[in-house]
């Protein structure tokens, strides 16, 4: 193959350029470190853009008893005792510094008559410590980021797709991928490496990223490189993703229509939250609402389509246009469908990988030198139930902290060694998939794993489900060996299809396995077999390759923050 690597060094690598990817390149920037971040999406449209609701931080502005050792409890609680007491600490005490730097960047917050940045209720929230920025958070997050790197002149690159992370002796040295446009290839040496991209949602069906986006990218590149991935199996699902049209299927439903006095309904009119929560009804937890929707639908009550309805008509129309103004707009965009007279069909929807790569919660180092990995592509602050507004803090607050790991590990390196192995490897690695010419077809072969995934490993699973499940993977991993790749004039984005699939694979085997290793119910996971919580796995399943699974211990949780854990009254709240 007879093709040039434009070859690129820079201190450190960002792999994504979400909000993640941006505050980590932005505090190796204000270090004054060499820093590069690529990614595979337009950096104006990363994923983090999606995220509605709102970033917490005991700031106690609303509520002066509230603090970071609240907020802690609150963590640890939902996450059913599976999140890392150490990480929760790090991310709650650190928080209010991270809503800190973004307005030193400049972010809108929405703010009280005396200046104070407001924050709602939002999902088990003791207090008020949700900051918003109307029913957009996300979107003006990422704004606000991208401005601060431009102004800190990082260069992005987010046209290039990354195959490989480079690794000689568990140590790093870079990164290998091609620009999507033109299929120029790259290596890109670097003393640093960290992953950004991600997390594994897309493999499902119904989802709330967008077509190629969180297809496990950061499983596959952490894997590959010698990186283990914890808690697979904990994904959480959305309570409302849309079903229709099909092209923005999975589409969110902010739950704030649930927070502001919307009403949930199966087919035939009927409330059915009263079964599963009369306490809470449409404000208990995600993992609730959502599980009741799917029993709904599973049980046959739901709609023709396979959804149930979401009401909000019955609000006063300036309380919908005041406080759902995206919602509205969506509706009316999507479905031509006005809210203020129509109920909304939805569905749960596979909203948020709360597992990812396996990292040490002081540093989020992975045990590949010079490997680190943050957001949605790491693991320990969530356990089995997200918080919602927890991952926008957790990017600003793991972010810095990265970045300045990343920085002192650089800084610290006498001599970088590298592996024109590994390169090669890499190298021919794209070589043959471009040389592919199989019958099989890389877009209906992703159709066929969301199915699976779907099938066999969503809201609710058991022990046959799973082992179907993994048989249908076992068949799909031969087809994939015959896939046909064309690129064409309008780049090499075909190409980017075939890793998002070899992607999804691993990432679907990762959570099949720990979904048929976690026997019982807890959380985001369900086992209709296994209906009960079992003591004896509150532990974290660490996943390193097909087939090798170990239970990892977690550590206790501090007197001062276990003795705040308690049912939190949702009467009154937005429920994430």
């Amino acid at each position: 193959m007879n093709h040039t690597e434009h070859q690129i060094a820079t201190s450190v690598l960002v792999i994504g350029t979400g909000g993640a990817g941006l505050r980590a390149a932005i505090e190796l920037a204000e270090r004054g470190v060499d820093v590069l971040a690529v990614g595979k999406r337009p950096k104006s449209d990363a994923h983090t853009t999606l995220a509605a609701g709102g970033i917490n931080a005991a700031l106690a502005t609303m509520d002066p008893e509230d603090s970071w050792q609240q907020h802690a409890a609150d963590t640890l609680r939902e996450s059913y005792l599976l999140a890392d007491p150490e990480t929760v600490r790090i991310v709650t005490e650190n928080a209010a510094r991270g809503i800190e730097d973004l307005e030193r960047y400049g972010m809108p917050f929405a703010r009280e008559a005396d200046g104070k940045i407001s924050q709602r209720f939002f999902g088990a929230h003791t207090h008020r410590r949700t900051a918003f920025a109307g029913d957009y958070t996300g979107l003006e997050i990422q704004r606000t980021l991208v401005n601060r790197a431009a102004q800190l002149d990082i260069p992005i690159l987010d046209t290039v797709y990354i195959t490989r992370i480079l690794v000689r002796d568990n140590v790093v040295f870079g990164a290998y991928g091609f620009d999507l446009e033109d299929g120029k290839r790259y290596v890109i040496h670097a003393d640093a490496v960290i992953l950004a991209a991600g997390g594994h949602t897309r493999i499902w069906r119904r989802t709330s990223s967008r077509r190629d986006e969180n297809t496990g990218d950061s499983f596959r590149l952490a894997v590959l490189a010698g990186g283990r991935i914890r808690d697979a199996e904990l994904v959480q699902f959305h309570p409302s993703g849309l079903i229709a049209p099909e092209n923005a299927s999975g589409t969110l439903v902010s739950e704030a229509a649930r927070g502001e006095g919307g009403v949930l309904r199966n087919a035939s009119g009927e409330r059915f939250m009263s079964r599963y929560d009369p306490e809470r009804m449409e404000l208990s937890t995600r993992d609730r609402v959502a599980l009741a929707a799917y029993t709904e639908i599973k049980e046959g009550r739901g709609t023709p389509a396979g959804g149930v309805w979401l009401d909000v008509s019955h609000l006063p129309r300036d309380t919908i246009m005041r406080r759902l103004p995206r919602v509205y707009q969506t509706l009316l965009e999507l479905q031509m469908l006005d809210i203020t007279r129509e109920p909304i069909e939805i569905a749960p929807t596979a909203h948020y990988s709360m597992g990812g790569v396996w990292v040490r919660s002081e540093d989020h180092s992975t045990g590949v030198e010079g490997l680190y990995a943050v957001g949605e592509a790491a693991s320990g602050l969530h356990g089995a139930n997200r918080l919602g507004g927890n991952s926008l803090i957790e990017l600003l607050v793991y972010g810095r902290i990265v970045g300045e790991a990343a920085a002192r590990y650089s800084h610290g390196l006498g001599a970088q060694r590298r592996s024109s192995a590994a390169t090669a490897e890499a190298s021919t690695e794209v070589d043959e998939l471009l040389a592919a010419d199989g019958p099989e077809n890389v877009r209906a072969l992703q159709r066929t794993l969301r199915n699976t995934m779907t099938e066999h490993a969503g809201v609710v699973r058991d022990e046959t489900g799973l082992r179907k499940g993994l048989a249908e993977l076992d068949d799909l991993e031969h087809r994939v060996a015959d896939v046909g790749v064309h690129p064409d004039l309008a780049g090499f984005h075909d190409l980017a299809h075939a890793f998002d699939l070899k992607a999804a694979v691993v990432a679907a085997r990762a959570t099949l396995e720990s979904a048929l290793e976690r026997r019982e119910t807890r959380g985001c996971h369900n086992r209709s077999d296994h209906p009960e919580l079992d003591e004896s796995l509150r532990v974290n399943l660490v996943w390193s390759g097909p087939g090798r699974i170990e239970r990892e211990g977690l550590p206790p949780i501090a007197d001062e923050i276990a003795s705040l854990m308690r049912e939190v009254s949702t009467v009154g709240k937005l429920v994430e």
